[in-house]
């Protein structure tokens, strides 16, 4: 912190703590004071009791004349002491996002870190899993997972020292982001979560799960709406026949909802790619040239909700508002504008801005009050930053702007405190507790090729419950569509495809994998993960979903790429009652398929199936199998 006299110390000594209990949650506050400056830190750590999660976060307050300017903040630190250190990380790029890797870390300083702004996890994610010692398995091994609630650029450090000892701290990044803090202001940090385990990874996500449902999503105990999607079906080339075609599919099918992608909007510059339109939020004329309210209602008479999709904190340089408003930009005077998409970001700090992308939603949804769902996208990070609006502050913008960015999130949940929203940004660049505080769900990457799913949602499952990831159905990839279906449906499933182009077989297989899902979702979103076989260790991934009373369990399993004439050993099952007897049964399967499942229909006890396992029927490459296992009283 730099005083306002010159001096950039701080000195924090402890001067009181309180802790105040509330059922669950046992909220304890650190108060520390600088003896010569008038500043005060308060540390703030909220502990959920029954799911072994710890919330910190930091705030920083004083009361010189003039604002000081902070130039290194943190959400939390975690000491600790061991003969060895493993970090578990994920990182990625678009459509390669949530990758896997685990390193010992040895003597000096590993960060994983964001500078971008928005989209601030495209490349590296704010999650980790830290193991004492060894490095640990999915039920062995002393581990802290944890994740920053921020939808900006982020910092986390590990720091090994001359004693061996480790530091991690967690916390906004503070590169090119001083921040000036006026007098009597509360600097408040993201917050930081984590949790630990002595028995693995595996506990440690239920952790996380458990607690985001309760407490880190909208509604996460709430039904999600099944959707099929245009995008891929028909891009930006539609019109109001092609959708209304669609509709008749999405019925067909049996899902909620259709959901209206990218294209639909743009007038004087009309949204038929990605070059023109973003900004200008009123329907596409020649496109739809009854409006909105028209696809509502035929959605409806259908018998579908209608959804939406949006962008609104972004804009293109061919826009009427980029014309109207170029002062609600950020971009440097004087420089060349840098594109990405080709499009730039608005000043989400100007509160006439805020009102804007506040007012993109109420106005549509005052005008259509039966729109179900909207699909909130940001498809480009911050680069050649300067807001016109911050003035002598620019190092402020990038905290400045997220901060914005949750205010709008708050008045319009004021307003609509229930309607579904999914959180996307040009695939999964937007996936943290601070944005899904206002968000249902999550799309977790454009990649919707089934085999890369496998890996994408494995690493997405370690810290976020499966209500949050949207999975679609689509035409990407060369795999079956039973196998499509099966990987889609380990979390909120929906699709993006034309019904009508669906063989007799295969529509009659989607309609009977949508009514299962239906039958099985509760279990799917709310039952405990065990994660059993990994795509990173074996040509295989075999994961299971067990009901609290361990009377229903739903088991899915995927072959990659075995080598020829291989065998799959059986899988020893994991989270269900030893002492009681379940039946196992072949779900989801392909009309007129023999899928050479020997064990359907029998029974076993818990204990054998948790010490012997189950033998799985797909041992070929690329084939997939739902098992339903089912105490038998």
């Amino acid at each position: 912190m730099l005083h306002n006299d010159g001096n950039p110390s701080l000195e924090l000594l402890y001067a009181e703590d309180k802790t105040v209990r509330d059922g669950n949650l046992t909220t304890t506050s650190i108060i520390l004071k600088d003896p010569v400056y008038p500043v005060t830190v308060k540390l703030v750590f909220v502990a959920y009791y029954n799911e072994d999660i710890i919330k910190t976060w930091t705030e920083i307050s004083h009361q010189e004349k003039n604002p000081v300017i902070l130039s290194n903040f943190a959400s939390a630190m975690i000491h600790l002491e061991a003969d060895h250190y493993w970090l578990t990380q994920f990182h990625g790029d678009w459509a390669r996002e949530m990758r896997m890797e685990e390193s010992e870390l040895t003597s000096g300083i590993k960060t994983i870190d964001s500078k971008l702004g928005t989209r601030a996890n495209i490349f590296q994610t704010p999650v980790f899993m830290l193991a004492k010692n060894k490095a640990a398995d999915e039920n062995s091994g002393e581990v802290i997972a944890g994740t920053l609630g921020w939808t900006g650029s982020f910092q986390l450090s590990f720091e090994i020292d001359n004693s061996n000892s480790l530091r991690m701290i967690a916390g906004m990044n503070p590169f090119a982001s001083e921040y000036h803090l006026k007098p009597n202001e509360n600097f408040v940090t993201p917050e930081f979560i984590f949790t630990f385990s002595a028995q693995g990874k595996g506990l440690a996500s239920r952790n996380f799960h458990q607690w985001a449902r309760n407490y880190g999503v909208m509604d996460g105990h709430a039904n999600r709406l099944t959707l099929l999607n245009n995008w891929e079906s028909t891009y930006f080339d539609f019109n109001e026949k092609t959708l209304t075609e669609l509709f008749g599919g999405a019925k067909e099918l049996g899902v909620d909802v259709f959901l209206l992608d990218d294209g639909w909007f743009g007038n004087k510059y009309p949204r038929n790619s990605d070059q023109t339109g973003l900004g200008d939020w009123q329907a596409n004329k020649q496109k739809l040239p009854h409006g909105l309210g028209y696809l509502v209602e035929q959605a409806e008479a259908k018998g579908v909700k209608f959804g939406i999709w949006i962008e609104p904190e972004m804009v293109n340089p061919k826009s009427e508002l980029y014309e109207k408003h170029p002062d609600w930009i950020l971009k440097l005077p004087n420089r060349d504008e840098n594109y990405y998409r080709n499009q730039l970001v608005l000043d989400l700090t100007n509160p006439q801005v805020q009102d804007f992308v506040f007012n993109v939603v109420d106005e549509m949804m005052t005008k259509n009050p039966s729109i179900a769902f909207i699909k909130w996208d940001c498809n480009r990070m911050m680069t050649n930053t300067y807001s016109p609006y911050m003035k002598d502050n620019q190092s402020n913008v990038q905290i400045d702007y997220v901060r914005s960015f949750y205010q709008v999130m708050q008045r319009l949940r004021a307003k609509y405190p229930h309607l579904p929203i999914m959180l996307c940004s040009g695939g999964g660049g937007r996936t943290d507790y601070g944005a899904l505080k206002y968000f249902t769900e999550f799309w977790p990457s454009d990649n919707t090729d089934a085999l890369e799913r496998v890996f994408i949602q494995w690493g997405y499952s370690y810290f976020f419950p499966n209500i949050t990831s949207c999975n679609h159905i689509t035409t990407m990839g060369k795999q079956s569509l039973k196998y499509k279906t099966d990987v889609a449906m380990m979390g909120k499933m929906g699709y993006d495809i034309r019904v009508n182009e669906l063989s007799a077989q295969e529509l009659e297989f989607s309609k009977m994998a949508v009514q299962n899902y239906n039958r099985l979702k509760g279990l799917i979103w709310n039952g405990d993960l065990y994660r059993l076989v990994s795509p990173y260790e074996e040509e295989r991934a075999v994961l299971m979903y067990v009901s609290a009373d361990k009377t229903k369990s739903l088991l899915f399993a995927y072959s990659l790429h075995p080598r020829a004439f291989s065998h799959f050993s059986p899988v020893r099952l994991t989270g269900l009652d030893p002492q009681k007897t379940y039946k196992v049964e072949e779900t989801n399967k392909m009309p007129g398929v023999h899928t050479g499942f020997n064990l359907e229909g029998k029974t076993f006890s818990g204990d054998y199936l948790i010490k012997v396992g189950l033998s799985l029927p797909n041992n070929s490459e690329l084939t997939s199998a739902v098992i339903e296992i089912t105490e038998v009283k």
